[in-house]
């Protein structure tokens, strides 16, 4: 139903305060905390600005043991680290910790194992002040052998699970804030639970689903993946925008597996992660135009680039971001132009870093973020139609305005909203 009043009566619910910590749009990117000739160590002072969430990596385990955690910045002393750190920090940007990566085995095999995994994360974060975790685990590190997503039988699985949420209830009770929580599973342990369920087989879902109220970000790695099914039933490869667009609808939407439903995720939770470039990774490089395909049809902005069709018309407008591997890879020039992956997620979202950036000035919201008011701002005199969503997608205000309006934020919870106008998609987030 369509309005000229811009007053929302509408109040949304509380749960979306745990959610706004996490910039929106947010563009992720994995740091390396070594040097590798092709993508050298990047000072971490020198991330480009548009990641607003960077994810130092990796954890990982100390040698001999599966549990007890370590990170020692490889080209810097911890005490420069730490600078770094709060630095980003000061320009508004999230800094995370990810756990694991390809070759690290993290398995918590007993409630011992737990308690060591917690206390020496624990003393990681506090040491170096990250913002959150992320949680990277790979190869047998989470495998399923019984049991349903709804309730996992696996000790290993049920371990990393209460080892989380203690994690983040000692970061609550040190900070008085929620801790950021990512993911990165590869498809094979998510979207891969349609094809079977066991072994590393949708065996993220059980640890996603237990920890879906805390996660702030789920990044399927859409590379190194070999076919993948659709919640259509069709089968979809890496490289291609079918495969961005069939395996970001599927853990919104959710799907059936033989371990039970997966219940989807607002779309303000799911980001597209994909290489920076051809050689960031084995295969899943996809050029920046069909990505910019891919996700403007996923936001409702753009045509069907592909044969998938979305579920969902109108497609997603709340849609989280971009995640990367790597920032270092996206800095070289050596495979692509440098700051390729940046400059593609800038062109898609209008925006950086969630700020008052907006690449094309035709619509502008401000303040952002904001309090009690914001106005939107047009270069037309022309009646313009636009729609407001929350976090989950679901449009909760449609109205008719010409060049400038005023929306009445009073009686709206705080936490991250989408307008769409004329194509163009703004975040705010109300404070």
């Amino acid at each position: 139903m369509k309005t000229r009043v811009f007053a929302l009566l509408l109040a949304l619910s509380a749960p979306l305060l745990l959610h706004a910590q996490i910039p929106s749009p947010a563009l992720i990117g994995y740091w390396h905390n070594w040097n590798d000739f092709n993508a050298p160590y990047l000072p971490l002072t020198s991330v480009d600005q548009r990641y607003n969430v960077v994810a130092l990596s990796f954890a990982i385990p100390e040698t001999g043991t599966d549990c007890r955690m370590t990170f020692v910045p490889d080209q810097v002393t911890p005490a420069v680290l730490l600078s770094q750190i709060q630095q980003l920090q000061s320009q508004g940007r999230k800094v995370l910790i990810s756990i694991g990566g390809a070759t690290a085995h993290v398995s918590l095999d007993n409630i011992a194992e737990r308690d060591t995994f917690i206390a020496t994360m624990n003393s990681i974060i506090n040491q170096y002040g990250f913002d959150g975790i992320d949680i990277d685990l790979e190869g047998s590190s989470v495998s399923v052998t019984g049991g349903t997503i709804a309730n996992p039988t696996d000790a290993k699985i049920i371990h990393l699970i209460d080892a989380v949420k203690q994690i983040m209830s000692d970061y609550y009770v040190a900070n008085q804030k929620k801790m950021i929580l990512t993911m990165a599973p590869e498809t094979a342990f998510v979207q891969g639970g349609m094809s079977a369920y066991g072994g590393i087989w949708g065996a993220y879902l059980p640890i996603i689903n237990a920890l879906r109220d805390s996660l702030d970000m789920l990044q399927v790695q859409l590379y190194n993946s070999g076919t993948m099914y659709g919640i259509n039933g069709g089968i979809y490869t890496q490289g291609t925008a079918d495969f961005i667009v069939a395996m970001t609808e599927a853990v919104i939407q959710g799907f059936n597996t033989s371990g039970g439903f997966f219940t989807g995720l607002p779309a303000s939770k799911v980001a597209v992660g994909l290489p920076a470039c051809q050689s960031a990774a084995g295969g899943g490089y996809t050029a920046p135009g069909i990505v910019r395909d891919a996700v403007n049809y996923l936001l409702g902005n753009g045509s069907q680039p592909g044969t998938y069709t979305l579920a969902q018309t109108g497609g997603y407008p709340s849609l989280g971001g971009m995640m990367t591997w790597s920032v270092n890879w996206d800095a070289v020039n050596s495979c692509a132009t440098s700051y390729e992956y940046a400059d593609n997620f800038e062109q898609i979202f209008g925006t950086t870093t969630g700020m008052a950036f907006v690449a094309d000035q035709s619509f502008v919201l401000a303040p952002n973020p904001a309090t009690d008011h914001l106005t939107l701002y047009f270069q037309t005199q022309e009646t313009v139609s636009i729609r407001l969503y929350n976090s989950v997608g679901s449009e909760i205000l449609s109205a008719d305005i010409t060049s400038v309006g005023r929306l009445d934020l009073s009686e709206l919870a705080r936490g991250i909203y989408t307008v769409r106008a004329n194509g163009v998609v703004r975040r705010f987030v109300r404070l």
